[in-house]
């Protein structure tokens, strides 16, 4: 479904993604795990056209996205779902929402739109009881929640997330990687996951890949990058649960 090859992608003078290849398929979660200026968010960004790269491919189904608008990416049905949330402060939960289904108003009708919003509250209740709360009064958590489920109202085939667990309690991180792994397991929507906590983003995905200073440092299946000793010395912290 989704192909970068030999990406390269710059800011400035300072070269961020030197020549990165890695591929999503039809279905899959797949993570990709690093430590802070790794290259992860720049990745995801320039998927999503908000950066261009300097050089190499970047194909999704096969159709080149390089030249394409941000908004154009959209409507192929790729939905990214940022860093840090990113939330509409001064609107409501549900007008949160409906931007998220813009591009399909004209293309689909509202019916459309509040089945999908109907299937956000059966992931997210917690935004059902919220629907007419500003945005920016929600908690870290509950602002999360409706982050991905605004990016699951443009009933995406690729869902981008970056860092999800970011800033969250541990208990309501382990809420938000349910939903992630029930999304996987639905089948009904590609995932790649950026994510610094490493253990629980193999534990989820299918396969991963282990980007380091703008390089991919290693690749294969999840369960057995767990095993590997190179990923186990190098995030330690990030590998095991806590006590």
């Amino acid at each position: 479904m989704l192909e970068l090859k030999n990406l390269q992608v710059n800011y400035g003078r300072i070269t961020a993604l030197k020549g990165i290849t890695l591929e999503v398929r039809a279905s899959e979660l797949v993570a990709v795990i690093g430590s802070n200026g790794a290259g992860k968010t720049t990745m995801l960004k320039t998927i999503s056209s908000l950066l261009r790269p300097a050089s190499g491919e970047l194909l999704f189904e096969g159709k080149s996205l390089s030249s394409l608008k941000t908004h154009e990416v959209a409507l192929l049905r790729i939905a990214h779902c940022p860093e840090g949330r990113k939330v509409f402060a001064q609107q409501s939960v549900k007008d949160n929402l409906l931007l998220g289904a813009y591009p399909r108003f004209r293309r689909e009708g509202r019916k459309a739109i509040d089945l999908q919003m109907a299937q956000v509250f059966e992931i997210f209740p917690k935004l059902r009881e919220r629907v007419s709360q500003m945005a920016g009064t929600l908690s870290g958590g509950e602002q999360q929640m409706l982050a991905i489920g605004r990016a699951l109202m443009l009933n995406p085939k690729l869902l981008l997330l970056d860092e999800p667990s970011m800033g969250l309690a541990p208990i309501i991180i382990d809420e938000v990687f349910s939903v992630i792994r029930r999304l996987k397991e639905s089948g009904a929507v590609t995932i790649l996951l950026v994510e610094q906590l490493a253990f629980k983003a193999l534990q989820i995905a299918d396969r991963a890949y282990v980007l380091e200073q703008g390089f991919i440092r290693l690749s294969g299946e999840s369960q057995t990058l767990l095993s590997n000793s190179e990923v186990q010395k190098a995030y330690l912290g990030n590998l095991h649960r806590p006590n």
